[in-house]
């Protein structure tokens, strides 16, 4: 009676299967701590958070000097200012600035007289030329999310955040048991019969590629006992067992009954070719993969099977770069003397892929490892406009793309939580999330660019939140108010709160140094109702001009003793060990629109939203409420 093989299975059918088999008898990554000097390439195990900020200081962005940006008020090419040397100090591009000075200017902007002093024809404005501290990474914020790929620019960043050893996984050992009576060691003069065993290399090769670590036994000869002692062992010693040849049809083929002697075979024959004889089993939690010996069909299988079971270990989605065409969000200015690289996010929302570039100062080098792709401006241009087709090299795979959900608008820490919980829930799951303001976020729903957006917009007459605004914006619908939380807003202010404020209007006291929020966010329109009600003019704030993007840039400001107070959310403050003076609670939620409700990755950030371990990371934050998130809000009803 001819051989025929236990099974016949689609390739699709056997990994889903086998897959799903060996993560229910707990096939998984364990976790280890190592420097980060030697983590390029692998993958983080949890959320990796900052334990400083990047820059920890206030450094000059040029060299020149520093001084009081006031001293220099009135200054016009009519009416110079000159300033003595005791006035000023000398600073070249890195040099901390002094307590007193809260401004730099160009050394190619002033003019230097042997007496020691400089004149001046222009006013400084307050922080210019100044890399504030937090510029890059602010402590306590997420650097890298769980199960994710180190990258080169990732343990910069890292190691500027303060952050010397990560927990990663454990690269997964693959054990390698080549068998055969003809099989002989590489050598330079085989006998006829001999066959060189060369698999075992090109296999090692590729295994290290996808980041495992290769393990090959000695060749071990056509006998079943030996084989059988030889599988048990790696299946001991090692994560993943490949065990080349003898899964055929052959007299002294046994690979399939040692592996059903030690534990189970799922599947015995493929239907691929080559690559049918595959044996996918199991020697408890070890998976047991029996390879074809001829050399093209092991590399299909092993590509087919042992890499994608790689990557289910790592978490990853594995993945080639290419170009692809897509839409700016915002527009991209450069000089016309050179060729410009610039840092991307990206996403595919409503059917296109869109862009959003990234910060694009030289020393912000996490901005090139949140980065998606390149967007390349070439000599002689002038830059793109916002709306306008360009061409990216990918980064990340395009199925990547299409898997991560867009979210513009205001900023909150918990958007990080959020993305992580996505991402460990579901390791194809990605978030890209942009702070432009809850205006911002508004503007880009309607665009047509975001998936959802964060927002938490006070109407002043009503005193109620967002309703208002979106029926401004949408009168005629199309878009979701989901509720996201309740989060603590008030004056963060230095430990101790040496200067005694005791309210909102004493943000304009003379002494005081504010740090605001951008145009168009929450907490600049909260800002500037509060100076309305409080009878606070904003030109008597020092400061009001000087704007961060995120809670956290303006609690590290304060932190660090570059600012006096300024508004933010209470998890701010509590991350930066600062006083907190409440003044409202606000809600915060999200705006989604029609054509991105019923999407897989909605409903699973919803579900999220709606999740215990979504509540506790918030608990632990501090300054938040929930009630019923994840639940819409009728807002064309009220």
């Amino acid at each position: 009676m001819a051989f025929t093989y236990l099974t016949n299975v689609s390739l699709a059918e056997a990994q889903r299967e086998y897959f799903e088999h060996m993560r229910k008898l707990g096939f998984a990554a364990g976790a280890e701590m190592i420097p980060v000097s030697d983590a390029c390439g692998r993958v983080t195990e949890k959320a990796v958070y900052a334990h400083i900020s990047a820059p920890h200081y206030a450094a000059s962005a040029m060299d020149g000097v520093a001084l009081k940006a006031m001293d220099t008020f009135g200054a016009t090419e009519t009416t110079p200012v000159t300033l003595s040397a005791g006035r000023f100090t000398v600073v070249d591009t890195g040099d901390p600035i002094p307590s007193d000075c809260d401004a730099v200017i160009m050394v190619e902007d002033i003019v230097s007289h042997e007496n020691g002093s400089i004149t001046i024809h222009a006013p400084a404005a307050p922080w210019q030329h100044i890399r504030q501290i937090g510029e890059d990474v602010c402590a306590g914020e997420m650097i890298l999310p769980g199960g994710t790929e180190i990258t080169p620019a990732a343990m910069g960043a890292m190691l500027a955040g303060g952050v010397l050893e990560v927990s990663v996984l454990r690269r997964p050992v693959i054990g390698i048991i080549p068998t055969g009576d003809e099989i002989v060691p590489p050598c330079a003069d085989p006998k006829p019969g001999d066959i060189i065993e060369f698999n075992s290399t090109i296999f090692s090769a590729m295994v290290s590629g996808w980041g495992a670590t290769a393990k090959t036994y000695p060749i071990v000869p056509d006998q079943f006992d030996q084989i059988r002692d030889a599988v048990s062992k790696a299946a001991d010693e090692c994560d993943v067992v490949l065990l080349n040849a003898g899964s055929s049809a052959g007299r002294e083929d046994y690979s399939s009954s040692v592996i059903r002697q030690l534990g189970e075979v799922l599947y015995h024959g493929i239907a691929i070719k080559p690559g049918k004889p595959t044996i996918l089993g199991n020697v408890g939690s070890t998976p047991v993969l029996g390879v074809p010996g001829y050399p093209v069909s092991g590399i299909i299988v092993i590509e087919q099977l042992l890499r994608p079971l790689i990557d289910l270990w790592f978490r990853r989605d594995a993945g080639a770069a290419e170009k692809v065409k897509a839409v700016l969000t915002r527009p991209v200015v450069s000089g016309l003397k050179y060729q410009e690289f610039v840092r991307v996010r990206m996403g595919e929302v409503g059917g296109r892929l869109t862009a959003s570039p990234l910060a694009r100062g030289s020393g912000v080098v996490t901005s090139f490892m949140k980065a998606d792709g390149i967007l390349t401006v070439p000599q002689g241009t002038e830059g793109f406009e916002a709306g306008q087709e360009v061409e990216v090299t990918l980064l990340h795979a395009p199925e990547r793309l299409r898997q991560t959900l867009v979210v513009i608008g205001s900023h909150d820490p918990l958007l990080d939580e959020l993305g992580d919980l996505l991402h460990q829930e579901d390791p194809n799951l990605f978030m890209s999330s942009s702070h432009v303001g809850s205006m911002g976020g508004i503007m880009a729903v309607r665009r047509g660019e975001a998936h959802a957006a964060g927002i938490h917009l006070l109407d002043t007459e009503s005193g109620a939140y967002n309703i208002s605004f979106l029926k401004k914006h949408f009168p005629q619908g199309g878009v979701h108010l989901i509720r996201c939380v309740g989060r603590q807003q008030g004056l963060m202010v230095q430990k101790g709160n040496p200067l005694g404020i005791t309210g909102f209007a004493d943000v304009a006291k003379p002494d005081l140094r504010y740090v605001n929020r951008q145009k168009g966010s929450g907490t600049r329109i909260l800002m500037d109702y509060l100076c309305k009600t409080e009878g606070v003019d904003p030109a008597a704030v020092y400061g009001y001009d000087r704007e961060e993007l995120t809670h956290t840039s303006v609690a590290v400001q304060i932190a660090s003793d570059s600012a006096d107070a300024g508004l933010g959310i209470y998890s701010a403050a509590q991350l930066y060990d600062l006083d907190f003076l409440p003044i409202c609670i606000e809600e915060y939620d999200l705006l989604i629109p029609d054509s991105a409700w019923e999407t897989p990755m909605v409903r699973q950030l919803i579900r999220t939203l709606q999740s215990d371990a979504f509540r506790d990371r918030l608990m632990a934050m501090g300054g938040y409420t929930l009630d019923r998130p994840g639940e819409e809000i009728p807002w064309m009803e009220l």
